[in-house]
């Protein structure tokens, strides 16, 4: 819809923005797999043993191998009822948005050479927040007994008297393989997968790892996965090699598995670590050797890198809480998507006015809506005023946008009007051609910033118009640090715009770095926002063909398979 439309906000997600991860990860939603609020009549209530006891306890959960769909049913009920999250580097930031808000968030990340807690520290943290009583998730990568010190971390516990449970996770040694079109295990290719790592304690000063038997396996058809080993990549093919693995056998490195920005190299073990130095790939990542990686020549098993925008690195700049809708078809798609959002939305100050009206709703003849904010406003409103949808029984309803329409719908209400074309011109034009509008009284409900044209054209064509503002838009605060350093870093591919308020607000708030914008595709909405694209001197480099969030989402599936058929044709 081109036009002002955004939402009442949303409080969450702050936390992410300081994530080490954050800009790779980049922020998802997750109401739809795992609801959470909404008007379905139900309570949650807390039935964990700790509190029903009064002593604490912690859990030990898998948080998956990266994409939060994969998380567990059981993992994301005890994330929502947790009091303290105690998180690893490797677990996605995204799932903390599900903790509760006076939930303790404790980042205990560990990357190379930069821990930010020592184990025995961790060790001692889980321990004293247990025996606060509390109920204590400590949130690990992929599995937590998978190279992840959980049963180190569960003795620990157990010696100190604390309860512990495990919920295990996906693990990204099959998870990361498989999004790469890699099976670990194939009929007649290999019967067995051994789980590596490829980084033992520097204190032992001799390997565990037996290499001879791991070549032994890899010979004989199995699949070798190794975990965190990628500053030791040459050392494991010579190694390999030495004890009799063929050079030609398959190998592959996949970075940030089940990730929008995963990355895959396939190669031989002779070649591997050129081929991963040329790409650029670093951890985390796994690696995977054996004939399996050679069993899809063709790319049949390649689904999650074969989607329409994969690779692609969009930022949306939709207020918080709209920006859900567009995430979740773009990532749909493959996308990695960075949340960017330039509008916040609150509630007008002046409701006398709009008070007035309500009540005397039947003296109206038509009704506009140009948003999904006004008929949220719109819907608050009658219920504060011990109204509802009955009451607008005897009004014509007009309608800018499905999405309109549709939230409409949600109150029990059909839109009389919807313009063919989703902005204010459109709908002015088929009002006047369409229904005799001379002498009709028409209350608008919209926000403070919308153009006066519909109004304009309204009174014009002798209508007797209330234009009233029922929700005020401000600029946000400030852009998140990781959509910041992904500009500075030319890793944007598209930035999108869904009015003209967000092409303004996002100017505003890169101020002197606006020319961040220079080398990102610009994509916008419909014709005002593109103009008020060019006004500020940008280019618009697509512009969607239906002026709504379906049709944005088509423009970029249809010029990204553009260039890339363009790509392929010059290759």
């Amino acid at each position: 819809m081109d036009d002002h439309h955004g939402s009442m906000g949303d409080h969450r997600g702050m936390i992410i923005h300081d994530h080490p991860c954050a800009a790779y990860w980049g922020v998802r939603r997750l109401w739809p797999l795992f609801p959470l609020h909404g008007n379905c009549g139900i309570t949650l209530r807390v039935t964990d043993a700790s509190r029903q006891s009064g002593t604490g306890r912690v859990y030990l959960v898998g948080a998956g191998p990266g994409d939060p769909e994969l998380v567990t049913l059981r993992a994301m009920r005890l994330i929502r009822q947790a009091d303290v999250i105690v998180f690893d580097a490797l677990a996605n930031p995204v799932l903390l948005d599900e903790a509760r808000p006076t939930a303790e968030l404790i980042d205990v990340g560990k990357r190379a050479k930069a821990h930010k807690l020592s184990q025995e520290q961790i060790n001692d943290l889980l321990a004293d927040r247990a025996a606060e009583g509390k109920m204590v998730v400590r949130l690990k990568g992929g599995d937590p007994y998978v190279f992840g010190r959980g049963s180190e971390e569960a003795i620990y516990l157990h010696g100190r008297g604390v309860a512990v449970e495990v919920v295990p996770g996906v693990t990204s040694a099959i998870a990361a393989p498989a999004y790469a079109g890699i099976p670990v295990t194939h009929r007649g290719v290999a019967t067995t997968v051994t789980l590596v790592t490829g980084h033992e304690d520097p204190t032992k000063g001799v390997t565990q790892v037996d290499y001879q038997a791991l070549a032994k396996l890899a010979i004989q058809g199995g699949t070798l996965c190794f975990y965190m080993g990628m500053s030791r990549l040459q050392t494991i093919a010579d190694e390999l090699y030495r004890h009799g693995l063929p050079l030609e056998t398959g190998a592959a490195v996949i970075q940030w598995g089940t990730m929008p920005s995963q990355r895959t190299v396939r190669a031989t073990l002779a070649d591997l670590q050129e081929k991963v130095d040329a790409a650029g790939l670093r951890a985390p990542a796994i690696i995977v050797i054996g004939p399996v990686v050679a069993v899809d020549p063709d790319g049949a098993l390649r689904w999650f890198e074969q989607r329409p925008l994969f690779g692609q690195t969009i930022v949306i700049t939709r207020t918080r809480h709209q920006a859900s809708e567009l995430r979740t078809a773009l990532e749909s798609l493959g996308a990695q998507v960075l949340e960017a959002p330039t509008i916040e939305i609150l509630p007008t100050q002046e409701w006398g006015p709009i008070d007035a009206s309500l009540r005397q709703i039947g003296q109206y003849d038509w009704l506009v809506l140009t948003s999904t904010n006004g008929v949220a406003g719109l819907r608050e409103r009658l219920y504060a005023l011990g109204m509802d949808a009955r009451h607008l029984a005897g009004v014509k309803i007009a309608a800018i946008g499905d999405a309109t329409a549709r939230a409409l719908s949600a109150m029990g209400l059909r839109a009389d009007l919807v313009p063919t074309q989703f902005v204010a011109e459109s709908l002015a034009a088929e009002l006047i051609a369409r229904h005799e509008v001379r002498g009709k009284k028409v209350l608008m409900l919209r926000a403070d910033i919308a153009r006066p044209v519909l109004r304009e054209r309204l009174v014009e064509a002798g209508a007797i118009v209330e234009d009233l503002c029922i929700y005020v838009t401000r600029t946000a605060r400030s852009l998140p640090e990781p959509v910041l350093e992904a500009l500075r870093e030319s890793r944007v591919d598209w930035v999108t715009f869904t009015s003209s308020s967000t092409v303004r607000n996002l100017l505003e708030m890169l101020g002197h770095e606006r020319r961040l914008l220079a080398n990102v595709k610009l994509a916008s909405i419909g014709p005002i926002t593109s103009q008020t694209l060019r006004e500020a001197g940008l280019s618009v480099y697509v512009e969607a063909q239906r002026y709504n969030i379906d049709g944005l989402v088509q423009a970029l599936v249809d010029t990204t398979a553009r260039a890339r058929e363009t790509t392929h044709a010059g290759s």
